[in-house]
């Protein structure tokens, strides 16, 4: 068998030669154009997110990923274009995404039920194009259900958004689109914050006179892959060589926002452009 395929691949490229080169390698695109996300740390450790790439935001639960996506969402629609979620296990709440500056009339929200809905409703929004995001959220889907994903279908998407103004995200607790993921960044939580400053809330909020409030959790991102080159727009300069592996990180915050007595959100806050690695 291996013989028939490496005799069948010999022919090919004869067949070819002259017409194309190396046909059975894949050609990532040198150079992207890449857009904000509102988080500066992010901007300047990625260089933004990749329009016509896939990008890839892995992280344990509570590492900020909802954070993230808010703060891409609210980017992204703040400058008019239409942005869709998919959310994967039905988690997404309207409220808090509109207190932290998503303009949900821009915002198209795919509800699904399991993730097989979730990966035929991506495949269908990705074909009919138009779109500035879609951020394919896996995040509240068991791991190891997420790891039985066949590889072909993470190949389908980043052949799908190619050569688009599409910027695709998935969020999801590990990395699982190996070398279809132009960028990869992984994040995780770091020292959270407590406030007793109880006089913004009332008794019957909080009855506890010594109550501590959670003011906010400090989060590292860092790029575990990046195969993508920035072109010079956008305000970013900084770019990666094409496969580039790991290393770099970045730590911004998270600021706790309480609306209503037992509502909490989280809300993305600049510490400044703070790189680590």
């Amino acid at each position: 068998m291996a013989q028939n395929l490496a005799a069948l691949r010999a022919k090919i490229e004869c067949d070819l030669r002259g017409r194309a080169s190396a046909p059975f390698d894949y050609h990532e695109r040198k150079f992207a154009e890449t857009a904000s996300i509102g988080i500066p740390e992010i901007d300047f450790l990625a260089g933004g997110l990749p329009r016509g790439g896939f990008t890839e935001i892995c992280g344990p639960p509570c590492s900020g990923r909802t954070s993230f996506l808010l703060s891409a969402l609210a980017s992204r629609t703040a400058h008019a274009e239409v942005c869709v979620l998919v959310d994967g296990s039905d988690n997404f709440d309207p409220h808090s995404a509109q207190a932290a500056g998503v303009e949900l009339k821009q915002l198209l929200w795919v509800r699904c039920r399991n993730i097989d809905q979730a990966l035929r409703a991506t495949d269908l929004l990705l074909q009919g194009r138009g779109f500035g995001l879609i951020a394919l959220d896996l995040s509240g889907i068991p791991a190891e259900t997420v790891r039985h994903v066949p590889l072909n279908a993470w190949f389908r998407f980043r052949r799908s958004v190619e050569d688009t103004q599409t910027i695709f995200v998935v969020l999801d607790q590990e990395p699982n689109a190996k070398t279809c993921a132009s960028l990869v960044l992984r994040l995780g939580s770091e020292a959270a914050r407590w406030s007793t400053m109880m006089e913004a809330h009332t008794a019957e909020s909080f009855a506890h006179p010594s109550a501590w409030l959670l003011d906010g959790v400090d989060v590292r991102a860092e790029v575990i892959r990046s195969r993508v080159q920035q072109a010079a727009v956008g305000g970013f300069h900084r770019g990666f060589a094409s496969a580039s592996i790991g290393g770099d990180t970045g730590i911004f915050e998270t600021k706790a926002i309480w609306n209503d007595p037992g509502n909490l959100l989280f809300e993305s806050k600049s510490k400044g452009p703070k790189k680590q690695g």
